[in-house]
Protein backbone atom coordinates (compact mmCIF):
# COMPACT_ATOMS: atom_id res chain seq x y z
CA UNK A 1 0.00 0.00 0.00
CA UNK A 2 1.18 3.42 -0.53
CA UNK A 3 2.37 6.04 1.71
CA UNK A 4 0.84 9.53 1.99
CA UNK A 5 2.32 12.48 3.03
CA UNK A 6 1.00 15.91 4.24
CA UNK A 7 3.79 18.71 2.79
CA UNK A 8 3.06 22.06 3.39
CA UNK A 9 2.78 23.73 0.07
CA UNK A 10 4.57 26.62 1.22
CA UNK A 11 6.93 25.77 3.93
CA UNK A 12 7.85 22.03 2.89
CA UNK A 13 8.71 19.75 5.89
CA UNK A 14 12.17 19.12 4.91
CA UNK A 15 11.88 15.59 6.51
CA UNK A 16 9.30 14.75 4.43
CA UNK A 17 10.99 15.68 1.46
CA UNK A 18 13.90 14.07 2.02
CA UNK A 19 11.87 10.55 2.76
CA UNK A 20 10.04 11.39 -0.71
CA UNK A 21 13.38 11.50 -2.46
CA UNK A 22 14.84 8.42 -0.83
CA UNK A 23 11.44 6.86 -2.24
CA UNK A 24 12.51 8.23 -5.92
CA UNK A 25 16.05 7.41 -5.64
CA UNK A 26 14.90 3.60 -4.40
CA UNK A 27 12.80 2.95 -7.86
CA UNK A 28 9.77 4.11 -6.38
CA UNK A 29 7.04 5.80 -8.16
CA UNK A 30 5.26 8.99 -6.53
CA UNK A 31 2.50 11.65 -7.04
CA UNK A 32 3.17 14.67 -6.73
CA UNK A 33 1.51 17.94 -7.01
CA UNK A 34 3.13 21.26 -9.66
CA UNK A 35 2.10 24.61 -10.17
CA UNK A 36 -1.30 23.45 -12.27
CA UNK A 37 -2.31 19.82 -11.50
CA UNK A 38 -0.99 16.55 -9.71
CA UNK A 39 1.85 14.02 -11.32
CA UNK A 40 2.94 10.99 -11.62
CA UNK A 41 7.37 10.91 -10.99
CA UNK A 42 10.01 8.71 -10.81
CA UNK A 43 13.90 8.67 -10.98
CA UNK A 44 15.06 9.22 -14.67
CA UNK A 45 16.98 6.45 -15.07
CA UNK A 46 14.56 3.64 -13.69
CA UNK A 47 13.32 1.49 -16.96
CA UNK A 48 10.91 -0.22 -14.08
CA UNK A 49 9.28 2.55 -12.82
CA UNK A 50 8.98 4.29 -16.69
CA UNK A 51 7.16 0.82 -17.32
CA UNK A 52 4.77 0.78 -14.10
CA UNK A 53 4.11 5.00 -14.93
CA UNK A 54 3.48 3.34 -18.78
CA UNK A 55 1.01 0.77 -17.29
CA UNK A 56 -0.78 2.82 -15.11
CA UNK A 57 -1.47 5.93 -17.48
CA UNK A 58 -2.03 2.70 -20.63
CA UNK A 59 1.10 5.13 -22.36
CA UNK A 60 2.46 3.87 -26.01
CA UNK A 61 6.07 4.51 -26.70
CA UNK A 62 5.19 7.55 -29.04
CA UNK A 63 3.88 9.49 -24.92
CA UNK A 64 6.50 12.25 -24.70
CA UNK A 65 7.41 11.65 -21.38
CA UNK A 66 8.57 15.53 -19.63
CA UNK A 67 11.80 15.94 -17.42
CA UNK A 68 10.48 18.40 -14.57
CA UNK A 69 13.48 20.64 -13.73
CA UNK A 70 14.39 22.96 -10.94
CA UNK A 71 15.77 26.04 -13.22
CA UNK A 72 17.30 26.48 -16.60
CA UNK A 73 20.54 25.12 -15.93
CA UNK A 74 20.02 21.71 -16.08
CA UNK A 75 17.56 22.37 -18.97
CA UNK A 76 20.80 22.57 -21.01
CA UNK A 77 22.15 19.24 -20.06
CA UNK A 78 19.11 17.48 -21.23
CA UNK A 79 17.83 19.30 -24.36
CA UNK A 80 19.39 21.35 -27.17
CA UNK A 81 19.13 24.73 -26.81
CA UNK A 82 19.92 28.06 -28.78
CA UNK A 83 20.39 31.60 -27.65
CA UNK A 84 16.63 32.89 -28.62
CA UNK A 85 15.46 29.57 -27.30
CA UNK A 86 17.09 30.51 -23.72
CA UNK A 87 15.22 33.84 -23.88
CA UNK A 88 12.37 32.13 -24.49
CA UNK A 89 12.47 29.62 -21.65
CA UNK A 90 14.16 31.92 -19.46
CA UNK A 91 11.27 34.71 -19.67
CA UNK A 92 8.49 31.83 -19.85
CA UNK A 93 9.70 29.89 -16.60
CA UNK A 94 8.65 28.98 -13.85
CA UNK A 95 5.42 28.08 -15.06
CA UNK A 96 2.50 25.95 -16.32
CA UNK A 97 3.88 25.00 -19.46
CA UNK A 98 5.54 21.89 -21.16
CA UNK A 99 8.37 22.63 -24.11
CA UNK A 100 9.08 19.93 -26.35
CA UNK A 101 13.12 19.99 -27.75
CA UNK A 102 15.53 18.31 -29.53
CA UNK A 103 17.08 15.75 -26.77
CA UNK A 104 21.04 15.68 -25.62
CA UNK A 105 22.63 12.01 -25.18
CA UNK A 106 21.65 12.75 -21.55
CA UNK A 107 18.27 11.75 -21.76
CA UNK A 108 17.66 7.90 -21.69
CA UNK A 109 16.55 6.29 -25.06
CA UNK A 110 13.66 4.79 -23.47
CA UNK A 111 11.85 8.37 -22.30
CA UNK A 112 12.53 9.79 -26.30
CA UNK A 113 9.43 10.02 -28.98
CA UNK A 114 11.10 6.78 -30.64
CA UNK A 115 11.15 9.13 -33.93
CA UNK A 116 11.53 12.38 -33.16
CA UNK A 117 14.31 11.99 -30.50
CA UNK A 118 12.69 15.04 -28.66
CA UNK A 119 11.64 15.54 -24.69
CA UNK A 120 9.32 17.75 -22.71
CA UNK A 121 10.72 20.04 -20.15
CA UNK A 122 9.20 22.01 -17.85
CA UNK A 123 9.85 24.11 -14.45
CA UNK A 124 7.40 24.56 -12.23
CA UNK A 125 6.17 27.21 -9.65
CA UNK A 126 5.57 24.87 -7.17
CA UNK A 127 7.70 24.72 -3.82
CA UNK A 128 7.05 20.66 -3.35
CA UNK A 129 8.57 19.88 -6.44
CA UNK A 130 11.15 22.50 -6.36
CA UNK A 131 12.33 21.24 -3.22
CA UNK A 132 11.99 17.49 -4.24
CA UNK A 133 14.24 17.98 -7.23
CA UNK A 134 16.64 20.11 -5.14
CA UNK A 135 17.07 17.21 -3.06
CA UNK A 136 17.56 14.67 -5.85
CA UNK A 137 19.94 16.78 -7.42
CA UNK A 138 18.46 16.14 -10.98
CA UNK A 139 15.30 16.25 -12.90
CA UNK A 140 12.13 14.03 -12.50
CA UNK A 141 10.72 11.83 -14.68
CA UNK A 142 6.99 13.19 -14.95
CA UNK A 143 4.02 13.11 -16.78
CA UNK A 144 0.49 14.35 -16.03
CA UNK A 145 -1.48 12.54 -13.54
CA UNK A 146 -4.29 12.12 -16.64
CA UNK A 147 -6.16 8.21 -15.86
CA UNK A 148 -7.01 6.15 -19.28
CA UNK A 149 -10.08 7.42 -20.85
CA UNK A 150 -10.06 10.79 -19.08
CA UNK A 151 -9.50 14.33 -19.89
CA UNK A 152 -8.63 16.35 -16.94
CA UNK A 153 -6.10 15.50 -14.23
CA UNK A 154 -7.24 14.03 -10.83
CA UNK A 155 -7.07 16.88 -7.96
CA UNK A 156 -8.01 15.21 -4.88
CA UNK A 157 -4.90 13.10 -3.04
CA UNK A 158 -6.78 11.06 -0.92
CA UNK A 159 -8.74 9.82 -3.64
CA UNK A 160 -5.65 9.21 -6.12
CA UNK A 161 -4.34 7.07 -2.61
CA UNK A 162 -8.02 5.18 -2.73
CA UNK A 163 -7.22 4.31 -6.68
CA UNK A 164 -3.84 3.83 -7.22
CA UNK A 165 -2.55 2.71 -3.41
CA UNK A 166 -1.22 -0.44 -5.57
CA UNK A 167 0.04 1.22 -7.86
CA UNK A 168 2.26 3.89 -6.13
CA UNK A 169 4.52 4.15 -3.69
CA UNK A 170 4.37 7.39 -2.51
CA UNK A 171 1.36 10.07 -3.01
CA UNK A 172 1.93 13.88 -1.56
CA UNK A 173 -0.69 15.93 -0.24
CA UNK A 174 0.47 19.27 -1.52
CA UNK A 175 -2.91 20.46 -0.82
CA UNK A 176 -5.13 21.68 -3.91
CA UNK A 177 -2.71 22.85 -7.32
CA UNK A 178 -5.53 23.04 -9.98
CA UNK A 179 -6.75 20.72 -12.31
CA UNK A 180 -5.31 21.67 -16.16
CA UNK A 181 -2.53 20.01 -17.69
CA UNK A 182 -0.07 22.77 -18.49
CA UNK A 183 0.18 24.15 -21.56
CA UNK A 184 2.33 22.33 -24.82
CA UNK A 185 4.97 24.49 -26.57
CA UNK A 186 6.70 22.95 -29.08
CA UNK A 187 10.21 24.73 -30.23
CA UNK A 188 12.05 21.63 -32.21
CA UNK A 189 12.34 24.10 -34.74
CA UNK A 190 12.51 27.51 -32.95
CA UNK A 191 9.38 29.12 -34.30
CA UNK A 192 6.65 27.87 -31.31
CA UNK A 193 4.24 25.95 -31.84
CA UNK A 194 1.34 24.93 -29.60
CA UNK A 195 0.38 21.55 -28.94
CA UNK A 196 -2.11 22.06 -26.07
CA UNK A 197 -3.70 24.74 -24.85
CA UNK A 198 -3.66 24.35 -20.87
CA UNK A 199 -3.10 26.28 -17.82
CA UNK A 200 -0.37 28.63 -19.20
CA UNK A 201 -1.25 30.91 -20.93
CA UNK A 202 -0.46 31.32 -24.93
CA UNK A 203 -1.12 34.80 -26.43
CA UNK A 204 2.59 35.10 -26.40
CA UNK A 205 3.43 32.43 -29.05
CA UNK A 206 0.75 33.03 -31.67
Amino acid sequence: MSQLFQIHPDNPQSRLINQAVDIIKKGGVVVYPTDCAYALGCHLGDKSAVDKIKRIRKLDDKHNFTLVCRDLSEIGTYAKVNNSVYRLLKAMTPGAYTFILNATTEVPRRLLHPKRRTIGLRIPQNNIALQLMDALGEPIMSTSLIMPGEELPLIDPYEIRDLLQHEVDLVIDGGYCGMEATSVINLVDDVPVIIRRGAGDVSDFE
